[in-house]
């Protein structure tokens, strides 16, 4: 069975993966005016069902927009199941897409914070890369010996500007500091340097995975 609980704006969503492949989409729901006794406070609903896999459901993501569920299993599908359901956003208990990938057992499903690619850690020791928008696979990762069983994306940050150039009095300034001794500037060089990696370890696109062999992989993606 595989979890996942979000809110959306005022409302609160669980999905859950079955064994029977099922996947269910509850809502929590306050009428106007109900009167809360104790603790308890308006019901849960089941907005949402559909069996898109023909084994246990093995891993569930939730969007970042919140507009749609990921869903993996024992068996080779991934599907995209909607999360609005209603007369402003349409009736249908269909999945949005549903792929079969010909790879059995993908679990572990993440979402990028971006929301563009997902990622499914395989049975079969890889770690492949899908598309969010046509469910393509976009790269498949090789290197664990054993099952994979988990992967994490770092949050992708907004490319930041780089600096503008040196105005002239920063240059007159740099010569103002040429009288320096050689080790002072080489103390200089290493802090930037080190700084710069610093700086590019926190903006690159990093995904991990996890697997039985004990290890754990970092690859830099798109």
């Amino acid at each position: 069975m595989a979890l996942a609980i979000f809110r959306l704006e005022d409302t609160l969503y669980v999905a859950a993966g079955y064994e029977s492949g099922h996947v269910m989409l509850f809502q929590h729901h306050v009428a106007e005016g109900s009167v809360c006794e104790g603790s308890v406070c308006g019901k849960w609903q089941r907005t949402y069902v559909y069996q898109s896999h023909s084994q246990p459901v093995l891993s569930l993501a939730v969007a970042p927009s919140r507009d749609y569920i990921l869903a993996s299993a024992a068996d080779s599908n991934i599907a995209q199941h909607p999360v609005l359901i209603g007369k402003e956003y349409g009736t249908s208990q269909q999945p949005l897409m549903r792929v079969k990938t010909g790879h059995s057992g993908q679990q572990g499903l993440t979402v990028r914070s971006d929301g563009k690619i997902f990622a499914t850690a395989g049975w079969d020791a890889r770690i492949r890369v899908y598309s969010t928008a046509t469910m393509n696979e976009l790269a498949v990762l090789k290197w664990h010996t054993e099952g994979c069983y988990a992967t994490a994306f770092a949050e992708v940050k907004d490319e930041q500007k780089p600096p503008p150039p040196a105005s002239d009095q920063s240059q007159a300034s740099d010569v103002a500091e040429s009288s320096l001794e050689l080790e002072s500037k080489r103390e200089r060089q290493v802090r930037l340097s080190e700084r710069r990696r610093s700086e590019r370890a926190q903006s690159t696109h990093w995904l991990a995975g996890g697997s039985k062999d004990g290890k754990i992989s970092l690859w830099d993606i798109y």
